[in-house]
């Protein structure tokens, strides 16, 4: 509850993420059957990056910011989507990213606790029959709004780390997710702060009944201070064909454009089979 996304809009696990996630719509969109997406951890929906917050820290400066000027490559579809939605003046979330690529017949339910941002999220979508805005817990959201009557999807969980247990609770999610709704894409984002605790959460699901999970990652420097972000990951289950190869060549592209340490790099590795 007490995570502003408004001080981290734009900042390089934002791009991870959402370079990622907008890939992943657009695969949902080349069928034209209907889908669904739940956002777990939705947050205001778009964000002022000339606001306080964002000058505080100045993170999207040393992130999305340095992708002003994209204009083809394999960051070009994530960059295009940003600038629908007003940057570089403003960031788009999670939510205003996947209501750029729903059509007609597609939906998006969003799910957001801090009652501030829950309120700018009501207010952004408040006429849009396509999008319901929840206030509820996102873990409680996932057992009442999953399987989707479409029966096809894609639930994004982002929780904000805050407490010790979150590994462990993304963990159960996923599986409880992929036991209840098989043939959803689950996309889950995760901090990099050092190796242990990825490791086991790599191993957790190894260890649970999800297959076909793949992982990747970017890390700005070696990860081995445990006090700094020092990248992220979005893991990823039933990944559409041929999400491997492009992630690998969106997360280098935009690797290179970014200011980096040493032991900067990224991954995308398989966690269990298909």
């Amino acid at each position: 509850m007490n995570y502003r996304h408004a001080f981290h809009a734009g900042n390089h696990a934002d791009c991870l993420k959402h370079v990622l996630l907008v890939w992943l719509l657009g695969a949902l969109a080349r069928k034209p059957a209907p889908f669904a997406v739940l956002d777990t951890h939705a947050g205001r929906g778009i964000y002022d990056l000339g606001a306080t917050e964002a000058q505080r820290t100045g993170e999207a400066a040393k992130g999305a910011l340095r992708l002003a000027d994209v204009r083809d490559g394999p960051l070009a579809p994530y960059v295009d989507a940003l600038r629908a939605q007003g940057f570089p003046a403003r960031y788009p979330g999670s939510p205003s990213l996947i209501r750029g690529v729903l059509r007609d017949h597609d939906r998006l339910a969003c799910c957001e606790l801090h009652p501030e941002d829950h309120a700018a999220l009501r207010t952004l979508f408040a006429r849009d029959r396509q999008v319901a805005v929840h206030r509820r817990d996102a873990w409680e959201a996932i057992r009442a709004l999953t399987p989707f009557p479409e029966r096809r999807g894609l639930v994004l969980l982002d929780p904000p780390f805050e407490k010790e247990d979150e590994f462990a609770r993304l963990a159960a999610a996923i599986t409880e997710v992929n036991r209840r709704f098989r043939a959803a894409i689950v996309a889950a984002w995760y901090p990099v702060k050092h190796r242990a605790p990825v490791r086991d959460f790599h191993d957790a699901l190894r260890a649970s009944a999800v297959r076909d999970v793949v992982a990747a990652e970017l890390w700005l420097r070696e990860p081995t201070d445990p006090r700094r972000l020092n990248g992220s990951g979005l893991l990823v289950v039933n990944p559409p064909f041929g999400f491997e190869e492009a992630a690998g060549d969106m997360l280098a592209a935009l690797l290179a454009a970014l200011e980096t340490e040493a032991g900067a790099g990224v991954s995308v590795q398989r966690v269990t089979p298909e």
